[in-house]
């Protein structure tokens, strides 16, 4: 049976795991001698700029991505016989990028896992999010739980001085003083402290 490389998309609100699998599925490969090739936005910069951290306080050096980033021209130059290419954070992708994702996986016969939220603060998609739910081949939500009950969390809140925020930039890099994972009905109506 032959092995064909497919473009994976793992979405999960805030707190999901996203990169603690990422780092997990490093390991597994890593394990048993293959090697992987880590990515993350260039955007990112709660840890460094290049860092993949996960808030249990694992974290490995990744590559940078950024806006003008041809990932398909940058993988062939770092290793065309990796066995997989995780990418963190890649709702900050472009839809160039996910594009070349794709590329990566028809041309060079590479599986790539790409982790990232769905939606933003707002209940909008993200760019990345949306090209990856266009051209993923296997698409898998993350799931974790509200912050204010036990349902299942499908949305961030953006909070700031206690309150919630509904609009304003897309993009605020921040971790959990900034953003909770939250169902709809506490989207809608959070529980202030």
């Amino acid at each position: 049976m032959v092995n064909v490389a497919q473009l994976f998309y793992r979405y999960g609100a805030m707190n999901s795991g996203k990169t603690i699998e990422i780092l997990k599925v490093a390991h597994n490969y890593e394990e048993q001698n293959k090697d992987v090739i880590i990515m993350t936005s260039g955007l990112d910069n709660r840890d460094k700029v290049g860092t993949v951290s996960s808030r249990v306080g694992l974290r490995r050096d990744a590559y940078p991505i950024f806006d003008e980033t041809n990932i398909f021209e940058e993988v062939k130059k770092m290793n065309t016989k990796a066995a997989c290419i995780l990418i963190d954070e890649s709702q900050f992708l472009k839809k160039h990028h996910v594009l070349e994702l794709a590329e990566i996986v028809d041309r060079l016969d590479i599986p790539v896992m790409a982790f990232g939220l769905k939606n933003d603060f707002m209940n909008e998609l993200f760019e990345g999010s949306q090209y990856l739910l266009l051209y993923a081949d296997k698409i898998e939500e993350m799931k974790t739980i509200c912050w204010f009950c036990h349902k299942k969390a499908t949305m961030n809140l953006r909070m700031h001085d206690g309150k919630p925020v509904y609009a304003g930039e897309q993009i605020m890099i921040g971790g959990n003083e900034s953003y909770y994972p939250v169902c709809r009905k506490h989207y809608k109506d959070p529980i202030i402290k």
